[in-house]
């Protein structure tokens, strides 16, 4: 997404709907067994009886305080910790945009940095953008501009953008490895002026020659197999899945997804450009945005 590395799989999707479902039919089972019917415990939390539906059903998210409140209205406090277990592991695989940006959006790159200082082979799809470690300071600039009234954040773009292009510096780590492939589409959507535009493209072409980077791009041209562009994602190590949606950051760490997504990224891989055929597509869409850059410095 625009606003943190840079939408997803309806089996991750899936994934995190189906842990907060069992989350709620807990919640319900410890409720039955205190001899509870649902209007009797929301009158004894003083919670709205549609409150309780929507946690027993998955359809909203418990707070840490509403697990200690149930766990004591349903006399069942040994099972507190376990339900906060299982909860803050729905709150890390599903972390909403919100809870995340809490503290602005320069301390949620901090913590990407902070992440990714880890990681050794990054793996990294996109269809729509830019990814973020290859972004310039304009262009992430303005991506990180698009996303902010969503959440009403606009005090530290500036500094978000600082940390963002700090965190370009494993680029330059020998012992690190970058495979990127992104689509011609990300080379021609229109999120910035043309001008910042040509940079960012100039920047591609530059980095595409890094040791430690691999540039795939999948031209308009070029037909595709086994898997298509439905969203982006990251692959850190053989540990990680990240993909964003409009609402929250998917972190996915089973080993089923891992195993799928490696395979997804190995068959956009498989169909990309490289070095001189990569960079003919940039130069390609270069030919096409400088005409129009001069007109609007005229």
């Amino acid at each position: 997404m625009i606003l943190s590395r840079n939408t997803p799989s309806g089996a991750s999707a899936t994934n995190v709907h189906e842990a907060r479902i069992a989350l709620g039919k807990r919640l319900r089972e410890l409720r039955r067994q205190a001899g509870l019917s649902g209007k009797q415990l929301a009158e004894s939390l003083a919670w709205p009886p549609s409150k309780i539906s929507k946690l027993e059903n998955g359809r909203q998210t418990p707070t840490d305080h509403d697990v200690r409140e149930w766990t004591r209205a349903t006399e069942s406090e040994g099972e507190t910790e376990a339900l906060l277990a299982s909860l803050h592991t729905l709150e890390v695989q599903h972390a909403d945009w919100q809870r995340l940006f809490g503290t602005g959006m320069r301390a949620h790159q901090r913590t990407i940095l902070e992440t990714e200082a880890k990681v050794r082979f990054y793996r990294v799809f996109e269809s729509m953008i830019i990814p973020g470690l290859l972004q310039t300071p304009e262009y992430a600039r303005v991506c990180l501009s698009h996303g902010a009234p969503l959440f009403g954040l606009h005090h530290d773009i500036d500094e978000a953008v600082q940390v963002r292009m700090q965190r370009q510096a494993v680029l330059y780590q020998p012992y690190r490895r970058f495979h990127f492939v992104i689509t011609e589409a990300a080379l021609r959507y229109r999120l910035c002026e043309p001008e910042v535009m040509l940079g960012q493209l100039d920047r591609l072409m530059s980095l595409s020659t890094l040791p430690t980077v691999k540039l795939g791009v999948i031209g308009f041209e070029t037909p595709y197999g086994v898997a298509f562009p439905k969203h982006g994602f990251w692959l850190l190590d053989e540990d990680l899945v990240t993909a964003e949606t409009f609402s929250a950051e998917l972190n996915l760490a089973q080993p089923q997804e891992i195993e799928l997504y490696g395979k997804i990224f190995e068959s956009l891989a498989g169909i990309a450009s490289y070095g001189r055929a990569a960079r003919r597509i940039i130069m390609r869409v270069i030919d096409d945005l400088t005409p129009e850059a001069e007109e609007e410095m005229e």
